[in-house]
Parts: C-alpha cells; sequence; structure tokens
C-alpha cells in the first residue's frame, strides 16, 4: 500500500463564479479572514463572467488563482478544473454568494480530527434575513421520500419522522449528526475521499451534481454530516438570477437525471418518479402564472361588480339594459380597464401602484366613453361607465392603499422611505451616511446607529443619534419597527454579524453589508450602488423638460381646484399658528402662490436656503419629503439631502403620492 502523500497545503477553497462580482468580492473578503492562521489556497473559476468578475479577482485579491473560462462550463466542470489543480488536505466548495464566519475552516478541520469516519460534511447555513436553509441537510430522493416531497405532505408535517425525511425538518438545527446530503453551496471533505471517488459528475450542467457526489461518498463507505457549531450566510439564486437558465427546468430534469442513475429502482417506478417530477415542475409554473396574473384576474372581478353596482345605481335594479348589451359592456369594460391599468405600468412598476391605478381608471374612462360615441347602439352606458368608473378608482386604488398600510414591510417607497439602523461606529461612518442619503436606489430613512459599547450612548454622528450597543440590538431593532439594518465595514466580525442576523429571523428585515470598498449595500434581493458620481447629476429628473411641464400642469390642475373648493373657507378658519404641512388651511391658503408660479405643490420647504446646493431644486412647496417627516427635527442639512433626492427621483406618481401623504396626515393632525 502507498505511503499517503505528504501535504503541506491544509485546505483547497474552490469558488465557482458567474456574474456575481460584488458578493463574490465580499465573499473572497471573509474567505481570506477566516484562513488567517491556517494554510490555504483559493481558486476562483469565473464561467466568462461579463461583470468584470475577474478582473476584480486580480485586481484585488493576487493570492487567489484565477481559472478564467472562455465560456460557462456550468458548476460540475469549473469545479472539476480547480480539484484537479488543488493540493490541500482537505477541499472545500464554496459558492461565491456566501460569507464565512472567522471561526468557520477551525471549527470544521476540529470536527474532521475528531470524527474519522466523516468523509464530507457542510456547516449550518442561513439566509440573508436570518432563516435557516433547509437544503444544508436532507435525505436521498428515494421513491417515497420523493412523493412526500412532491406531494406536499413533508410541509404539511414538518414534525414527522415518516414525512419529513426530505429536508429533516423534524431534527434540530442546533445538533449535529449524519446526514444523506448537504448544500453544494458548501462541501467539505478529505483528500481522500476525493481520489477514492474522483470528482463532480459533469453530466449535470447545475443542481444535482451535490446531491450526487454525496451520494458517492455514502457508496464508498465514508459518512456525510450536517455540523452545526459553524454557520455561515447565503444570499442564493444570485448566479441564475442573472443568466437566461430556466433555473427550475435546469432543477427538475436534474433530479430525473439523479434518479435513473442511482436509485436502483423498477422501470415502474422510474416512471412514477419522472411523472412525480414533471408534475411538481408544471405546479411550480403554473403557480408563478397564477401570481403573475391574479392583480388582472382580481381587477377584473371588480370592475364586473362596479358595472352591476353602476347599474343598480342608475336604474335601480339589474337587468334594465338590452339583452344584447350585456356580454359587450361587461368584457369591453373588463378589457379596457385592464389594459388602461397595464398601459399605466399599475402591473409592472414596483412604485406608486395605487397611484398608477388612478391615472389607469382615469384612462379607461376616456377610452370607454369614446367608444359609447363611436357606438350609438350602446350611448345609454355611458352614465354606467362614468359610474363604474369612479367606483373603480376608490376599489382599486383603495385596496392597493390598504395593502400598503397593512403590509408596510413589504412596500416602502421612496416617499416614506426606508427605516434603517446602522450597526457600527469608525472613520467611515459618516461618510457612509451621507452616500445612503445620496444613494438614489432607495431612500434610507437613518434613524438611528448601533455601538458596540454603551459609552457613546446619547451621542450624534452626522446628525443620527446612537440609540443602543450590539448587546441589545434585537430589542432594539424590534421595538423600532426598522425594515433595514446595514452593518458597517471593520466594526463587527462576521461572526457577529450572523449572530445578530440569527437572533431576528422571520423578523421581516432586510440586512445588508457594506464592504471594505465601501462601494455597495450587499443584501439578499439586490445590491445597491453607493458611489456618487458627478455625472450622475445631468441624469436629475427634474431636470427634464417633460417632467417640469408635468409638475406645473399638476400645480394648475390641482390649485386650482382647491382654490374653487377650499380657499373662502380657509381664510374664515385660518390661524397664523398653523404650521405647514399639517394644517390644511395654511395649505389652501398658498394656493395662490402655487397658481402664480411662486412656489409648486411639492418642493423644498421655504425655509431652507436651496443657494446650498448645486443642483437646481425646483420652487419651494407646500409639501415635500422634508415637510413629510416634520415631527423628526431634521436639520438643514437634513432637509437638503431629502430635496436632493427628491430632484433625482421626480416624477409624476411621487408628487401624487406626497400629496396623499400630505392630506393624510392633516387629517390625522386634526383630529388630534
Amino acid at each position: 500500500m502507498p505511503e499517503p502523500v505528504q501535504r503541506d497545503t491544509e485546505i483547497s477553497i474552490i469558488i465557482v463564479s458567474y456574474n456575481v462580482r460584488n458578493l463574490l468580492e465580499n465573499c473572497l473578503h471573509s474567505v481570506f479572514t477566516a484562513l488567517n492562521g491556517i494554510s490555504g489556497e483559493v481558486f476562483v473559476v469565473d464561467n466568462n463572467s461579463d461583470d468584470g468578475s475577474a478582473s476584480m479577482v486580480r485586481e484585488k485579491f493576487p493570492d487567489a488563482e484565477l481559472i478564467a473560462n472562455d465560456e460557462n462550463l456550468g458548476f460540475a466542470r469549473a469545479n472539476n478544473l480547480a480539484l484537479q489543480r488543488s493540493s490541500g488536505k482537505y477541499l472545500l466548495l464554496l459558492n461565491p454568494d456566501t460569507i464565512v464566519q472567522e471561526d468557520t475552516f477551525r471549527a470544521m478541520l476540529d470536527f474532521f480530527q475528531s470524527h474519522p469516519d466523516a468523509g464530507m460534511a457542510g456547516c449550518k447555513i442561513i439566509n440573508a434575513d436570518g432563516g435557516f436553509e433547509r437544503a444544508c441537510r436532507r435525505s436521498f430522493p428515494s421513491p417515497w421520500v420523493s412523493f412526500t416531497k412532491l406531494s406536499g405532505l413533508s410541509t404539511i408535517f414538518p414534525n414527522s419522522k415518516l414525512f419529513a425525511k426530505y429536508n429533516l425538518t423534524y431534527l434540530s438545527e442546533d445538533e449535529t449528526y449524519k446526514v444523506d446530503a448537504i448544500s453544494g453551496s458548501f462541501m467539505f471533505l478529505r483528500r481522500e475521499v476525493y481520489d477514492q471517488i474522483g470528482g463532480l459528475d459533469e453530466t449535470y450542467f447545475m443542481y444535482g451534481e451535490d446531491l450526487d457526489w454525496c451520494y458517492r461518498v455514502n457508496e464508498a463507505g465514508w459518512g456525510v454530516y450536517y455540523v452545526h457549531n459553524t454557520t455561515i450566510v447565503h444570499y442564493g439564486g444570485e448566479s441564475t438570477r442573472r443568466s437566461s437558465i430556466d433555473a427550475k427546468a435546469v432543477f427538475y430534469k436534474a433530479m430525473e437525471v439523479f434518479a435513473e442513475k442511482n436509485l436502483h429502482a423498477s422501470p415502474f417506478m422510474l416512471a412514477v418518479i419522472r411523472l412525480g417530477i414533471r408534475f411538481r415542475l408544471g405546479l411550480s409554473r403554473s403557480k408563478q402564472a397564477i401570481l403573475s396574473f391574479s392583480p388582472v384576474v382580481l381587477d377584473s372581478i371588480f370592475v364586473l361588480i362596479a358595472i352591476a353596482l353602476a347599474e343598480i345605481l342608475r336604474f335601480e335594479q339589474i337587468g334594465t339594459l338590452p339583452d344584447r348589451a350585456y356580454p359587450t359592456i361587461y368584457l369591453v369594460s373588463a378589457i379596457g380597464v385592464a389594459f388602461s391599468l397595464a398601459m399605466a405600468g399599475t402591473y409592472t412598476a414596483r412604485n406608486y401602484r395605487f397611484v398608477r391605478a388612478a391615472l389607469g381608471v382615469i384612462l379607461s374612462l376616456l377610452i370607454l366613453s369614446s367608444l359609447t360615441f363611436f357606438f350609438k347602439d350602446y350611448a345609454f352606458s355611458r352614465a354606467i361607465v362614468l359610474i363604474s368608473s369612479a367606483i373603480n378608482i376608490v376599489v382599486l386604488t383603495g385596496y392597493r392603499i390598504g395593502w400598503i398600510l397593512l403590509k408596510p414591510g413589504r412596500s416602502a417607497s421612496l416617499v416614506t422611505g426606508r427605516k434603517t439602523l446602522l450597526v457600527g461606529l469608525s472613520d467611515q461612518t459618516a461618510e457612509i451616511i451621507e452616500r445612503l442619503r445620496r444613494s438614489k436606489a432607495h431612500s434610507y430613512r437613518i434613524s438611528g446607529l448601533i455601538a458596540t459599547t454603551n459609552t457613546r450612548i446619547g451621542e450624534y454622528v452626522e446628525g443620527v443619534e446612537i440609540i443602543g450597543s450590539t448587546a441589545n440590538i434585537a430589542k432594539i431593532i424590534r421595538q423600532g419597527n426598522y425594515s433595514d439594518v446595514i452593518f458597517l465595514p471593520d466594526v463587527l466580525s462576521y461572526q457577529e454579524i450572523l449572530g445578530i442576523i440569527s437572533q431576528t429571523r422571520g423578523w421581516q428585515i432586510s440586512f445588508r453589508i457594506v464592504p471594505k470598498s465601501m462601494d455597495l449595500l450587499i443584501g439578499k434581493a439586490e445590491i445597491d450602488s453607493l458611489v456618487d458620481l458627478p455625472l450622475l447629476e445631468v441624469d436629475y429628473n427634474l431636470l427634464r423638460l417633460p417632467n417640469r411641464a408635468f409638475k406645473r400642469t399638476l400645480d394648475l390642475i390641482v390649485g386650482f381646484i382647491g382654490l374653487l373648493v377650499f380657499y373662502v373657507p380657509a381664510r374664515i378658519f385660518y390661524r397664523k399658528t398653523s404650521s405647514l404641512p399639517c394644517s390644511f388651511p395654511a395649505a389652501v391658503m398658498a394656493l395662490p402662490r402655487v397658481l402664480r408660479g411662486e412656489w409648486s405643490l411639492v418642493g423644498y420647504p421655504a425655509s431652507l436656503k436651496s443657494s446650498g446646493s448645486r443642483v437646481y431644486l425646483g420652487k419651494p412647496g407646500i409639501t415635500g419629503l422634508p415637510q413629510l417627516r416634520f415631527n423628526e427635527e431634521l436639520t438643514e442639512h437634513e432637509m437638503l439631502a431629502l430635496s436632493l433626492q427628491y430632484v433625482r427621483n421626480h416624477s409624476i406618481f411621487m408628487d401624487v403620492e406626497i400629496l396623499l401623504r400630505t392630506f393624510a396626515q392633516c387629517l390625522s393632525t386634526q383630529k388630534h
């Protein structure tokens, strides 16, 4: 028997990357930090990314060995390229959208030294929202396990050993034990195992190869373990989101390949499994289609109900119209409203959907009214169109506003802002606060700072108060109802960051990390740029002539209507002690200045010196982003930052939302 080869390298870490440059950079920072004191080598295999990943690795991580492919070879082939070059006693396949703790590699080495039967192991994996990633420990998809998974029994009975074997949800997350398989995002194995069973099966392009490898490890007589005492965070799915690959189809095809290759079942049973996998794929796609079209269907139902109500209001009963008219009126109205809502961007835009819904209904009113003039046989329906449109505006916008109010964490807009907590104090804190305030991607409403100790509580950094320490951060997040938590660089260890995320699992918090480069915010759903380039100023929306024309038109229409309806009562009840924007009479009294063009309905506060900005801020406004936050005692610097944000992101929809929220604030203030 040959003598074992003496190796100086303890760990060979292999990362296959495809178009996830920013996540890869953060991952490599954590990897090299965790390698401190451990002999290791790092391979980055780039599958022909077009986002500059390879250049970033060459520039920022010269100690990593880069393998730059000319095409996307898939997960298995790319990993095998690096496995063949590796020299470590242990091998680790690691996804680029992960962050490892400082103790992760040491904990895994200690585990293997104390468990000589272990051939492969994975650690505890959490998602960026703190949730446990179930795929980090699972069973092989035998016919029974596949049936319970595909039928949904494993979801219905998560604590049942009989039904929940696929993801082993009946076992504790905080214990170490043998499993059938682990996640491909973190696979730690002995060199002897690789030498014995070989690399990944290249039949699989993506998905399935990790399950197949675990199966071969078990077949070779080694144990596969889930290790609970070290944790990594996994953002998940970034590469597939940035490619043209049909991830669902590839995944289910990989399950078919695995079943045919490894389960040794009868032809009949394999046919049943194959049928179940394809049924599950069809079910998944059907569910996605239903979710995509459900708003259209719901709106159409409301439109049909509105027409029936309009007929009752107009004729006091249903059935008074000619029989020939019913299919046409109902069908054309439903299609017309749905088409108009789609044209207004109600179903595709991320922000201002309730405003877009109102504009869509108005557009449909114009279209349907025009049709009644062209088709004289349906002229009797003009009143019904008008009444049903009024109902639609109330209902279709109302339920969307209600959804926002009931689920505030789901839809933080540029107007309301995302209530944000910053964690960490350093020399860079002030600069990061400035970049967040200037960020075009999101409106971060920075409401507090967290220090590592209690000694600086009550102090301010750039107008933001230090409200607590990391010792009680979970309580602060819960009581403060924060939607975003941002960790600043070089303050907390990755282990401390992951510990905080774990404490708040299930709270629907968006956690983000500012890497050392300070150019980005890395989070689960997206990556925001914090780079502030002067050239961006030419793209400020309010500088565009069409936007300014629409804004002036809105000022004239709303200002004229407000003047006609409210001006005289406002003069009678107006008190000089009233303050904008929460005094409705005071707002009405300012309407003549809007009509003369001196002010706008929405703009920067009149008390703010616009000359302090290099950018055109528009005109002073009755309301605006700073005015909406009147109870926060904003500094002049903060008011200027919000005004600049408004100029960058201005749209007619934003103006309408600000006006509606101001009106709601006025009503609320008057009640109290």
